[in-house]
């Protein structure tokens, strides 16, 4: 092991990253194939969110399961198999759900009107999911060991920018797959919904062709030989979070029985419930808190201030970014917003991908500092990447036959983001603070004007999205010592905000009075916490004698 980590990269690193573009290029689809499901299912935009709640719910539930067991075993499950046989577990579970997938789309295409079907292809990407979030508890630690270990965040960055271009090309993908080359085709009962089902053709053989590399191919054992840290306290604090979930789950239940046996919709208990179990999951953080506070034993990580408030950030950060995306569509198709009579299906997916894409610009431009260049390299580099990464999403959407012309005016928000980089100047509360004021600043926008500068404002969002995950990352889990490992687990389990904070949108913008564009609220929201958490974290820090700004941000 020790003669592997030697070299340079690990030829199987260059498979590894692969995964890494699987994640992103399904999750950023979803955004494509939530209207999609809406228009054809003929489904409220709170139930179209379900597929958000069920694709991250199943990181939420993966990773928990995988802690728990390990709580009650005593030793850390993933160290006893490996990472090498835990992404092939992963990849071979997300196998079952993609076949799974294509079963529940074909039921759906003969079932238009069913309810029932669009459980089923919930159900399937919830599968799917839970193979992505095996394989992600084991990547990104393998992603280090397979070359030098001073190479590790290089390669991991490198594997980021993978997995920004797959949310980048994702929508466009699967746009094509839908509706071919038609410029304005709309969705409609009758829709044929199998298209999309070459893709999981597809994703199952590239899943099945990864699983067989990382079986033959000779690796790190990729270990590690500290002790589970048993939490008692902070085993119980998640389990009632769990609770909460499932609580949700109840409500969902009850929905779907109170829409089969044609109760009037004014009794809908979808928004209901998912407000409570979110109150719920932050009631307990909050708790749990001031908790450990007065008593540290039995709380593991769960000790430290900074590591429960950063599950929040990641908790909230997670459902702002993907909940813009996932209402994106809604957005674009209603009449007045963009254009007079609103966008049809078929024409959204350039906006959602200069979303997803903004992502990509920023990471990129935040990993620029892992490098080893210069100071004024650095600078000059910070200016350059974001307009090649904006080049990229370009020519994506120029391949797919879009006129990117209406994507130009757009390159004046990327001079926003480099001041806000040269501002933030490489100190995560800095740039956190930052880049969630520019988030408040653009939601605000967003919300009191229509057309081109109010789209350009929520996409912006991803533009300011973009850095937050490492910021947030490398605040929460200083000073955390021994259970740094622990607190790691904890803030990817806070995922659980993609899965949660979507739907709460949905429901919003189901309310006649509020509507799609005024449920944009939500991020503003979002945005306030992040930024209050960049201040409050520096405190908190700085009373610990922890140097708040030491860490580099980078990209995620």
């Amino acid at each position: 092991m020790a003669q592997q980590t030697k070299q340079s990269t690990h030829p199987s690193f260059f498979v590894l990253i692969l995964v890494f573009f699987f994640w992103g290029f399904v999750a950023a689809s979803n955004s494509i194939f939530i209207p999609f499901c809406k228009a054809h299912f003929h489904l409220g935009q709170l139930e179209s969110q379900l597929i958000d709640f069920s694709f991250y719910g199943a990181y939420f539930i993966g990773s928990l399961l995988l802690y728990l067991f390990s709580a009650l075993r005593g030793v850390d499950i993933l160290n006893k198999i490996g990472y090498q046989k835990g992404i092939i577990y992963g990849l071979l579970i997300s196998v079952v759900g993609a076949i799974a997938l294509i079963a529940a789309v074909n039921i759906g295409n003969k079932m238009a009107d069913s309810t029932a079907a669009f459980y089923l292809i919930l159900g399937a990407f919830f599968i799917v999911a839970l193979g992505f979030s095996l394989q992600q508890t084991a990547a990104n630690p393998f992603a280090i060991l397979l070359g030098d270990p001073a190479k590790g965040t290089h390669r991991l960055n490198l594997a980021g920018g993978i997995n920004s271009f797959g949310t980048t090309i994702g929508p466009l993908v699967v746009s094509i797959l839908l509706f071919g080359s038609a410029k304005d085709a709309s969705v409609s009962a009758d829709t044929d919904i199998s298209k999309i089902n070459t893709l999981y053709v597809l994703l199952i053989v590239l899943f099945l062709v990864a699983a067989a590399i990382f079986w033959f191919s000779k690796m790190p054992k990729g270990t590690s030989d500290e002790p589970f840290e048993q939490s008692p306290r902070a085993s119980k604090s998640l389990s009632a979070i769990t609770g909460m979930f499932v609580l949700i789950m109840v409500g969902l239940v009850l929905n779907a029985i109170k829409t089969s046996i044609g109760v009037a919709e004014t009794t809908d208990l979808g928004l209901p419930f998912f407000l409570i179990g979110i109150v719920g999951i932050l009631a307990i953080l909050f708790y749990s808190l001031n908790s450990a506070r007065k008593d540290g034993n039995g709380w593991g990580a769960m000790r430290y201030p900074q590591l429960i408030m950063g599950m929040i950030a990641i908790f909230v950060y997670v459902g702002v970014e993907v909940t813009i995306a996932s209402n994106m569509g809604a957005l674009l198709k209603h009449p007045g917003f963009l254009t007079l009579e609103g966008l049809s299906e078929s024409q959204i997916d350039p906006y959602v991908s200069l979303f997803w894409g903004s992502m990509m610009v920023g990471r990129w431009t935040g990993a620029i500092t892992v490098f080893n260049v210069s100071k004024t390299g650095r600078q000059i580099l910070s200016v350059i990447v974001p307009f090649i990464a904006y080049g990229v999403v370009l020519t994506a959407n120029h391949l797919k036959g879009t006129d990117v012309s209406v994507l130009y005016p757009y390159a004046g928000v990327l001079v926003v983001q480099i001041i806000g980089f040269f501002a933030g100047q490489d100190k995560p509360a800095k740039t956190l603070m930052i880049f969630a004021l520019l988030g408040i600043m653009a939601m605000v926008i967003g919300l009191f004007t229509t057309g081109e500068v109010a789209i350009f404002s929520f996409v912006a969002g991803g533009l300011f999205c973009s850095v937050m995950w490492s910021c947030i990352f490398a605040l929460s889990i200083a000073g955390l010592g021994k259970y740094t490992s622990q607190g790691s687990s904890f803030l990817v389990l806070m995922i659980l905000g993609g899965s949660l904070v979507p739907p709460v949108q949905g429901g919003l913008a189901d309310i006649p009075s509020i509507g799609i564009h005024y449920s944009y609220i939500i991020p503003v929201v979002c945005f306030a916490y992040l930024a209050f958490f960049a201040f409050r974290v520096k405190n908190i820090l700085k009373s610990q004698g922890i140097d708040y700004e030491s860490a580099i941000s980078g990209g995620h």
